[in-house]
C-alpha cells in the first residue's frame, strides 16, 4: 500500500455523497473511488462518473479473476465493489482516495487498508427522515425504498464501534 484512503460509509440517502461531493470540491488532492456495480444507472447518472456499470455475469467474472478490493451482493444479482485497478489509478497521481459506500463495504475497506485508511460514518438524523429523503429522490419504488430502510437499520446495528468516527 502507498498511499492514504478516507472512507465514508451510510445508509442509503443518509448524505453521504453530499458529503463527499463538498470535501472533493475543496481538496483537489483528493479523488473520488468509482465503485463498480451490477444495477442500472439512475436517472442522468453515466458509466465511469458515478459508477462502472456492468452487468452481473461481468461482475461474477471479475470475482473470480480477483479484480476487487472488496465487493459485496448487496441484493440479489445487485453487486457493488471496489475495483483494485481504479485504487491503483488514483494512488498513480498521488492523490488520497475517498470512497463513498455502504456500511459492509466501508468495514471491508477499513479491514483491507488498515492504518492507511481513517472510517468515517454518517448516521441519519432518524430512520423517519431517511424515509422522506429516499421518497424525495423520487428514484425508487416502493418495494426499493422499503428494503432500503430495512437494510437501514440493520447497517446502523452493525456498523456499531467498527468506525474510526460517527
Amino acid at each position: 500500500m502507498n498511499g492514504k484512503v478516507i472512507i465514508f460509509s451510510a445508509p442509503s440517502g443518509a448524505g453521504k455523497s453530499t458529503v463527499v461531493g463538498h470535501l472533493l470540491s475543496i481538496h483537489p488532492e483528493f479523488e473520488f473511488s468509482i465503485s463498480a456495480t451490477s444495477r442500472q444507472p439512475r436517472g442522468e447518472e453515466k458509466d465511469g462518473v458515478e459508477y462502472y456499470f456492468i452487468s452481473a455475469d461481468r461482475f461474477r467474472e471479475l470475482i473470480a479473476q480477483d479484480a476487487f478490493v472488496e465487493h459485496e451482493e448487496v441484493y440479489h444479482d445487485r453487486f457493488y465493489g471496489t475495483l483494485k485497478s481504479e485504487v491503483e489509478r488514483i494512488w498513480s497521481k498521488g492523490h488520497v482516495i475517498v470512497f463513498d459506500v455502504d456500511v459492509k463495504g466501508g468495514v471491508n475497506l477499513k479491514k483491507y487498508f488498515g492504518s492507511s485508511a481513517l472510517s468515517v460514518l454518517i448516521v441519519p438524523p432518524s430512520l423517519e427522515i431517511l424515509e422522506k429523503r429516499l421518497r424525495g429522490r423520487g428514484t425508487d419504488s416502493e418495494e426499493a425504498i422499503s428494503e432500503r430502510l430495512a437494510k437501514a437499520g440493520e447497517e446502523l446495528s452493525f456498523a456499531k464501534g467498527r468506525f474510526d468516527r460517527e
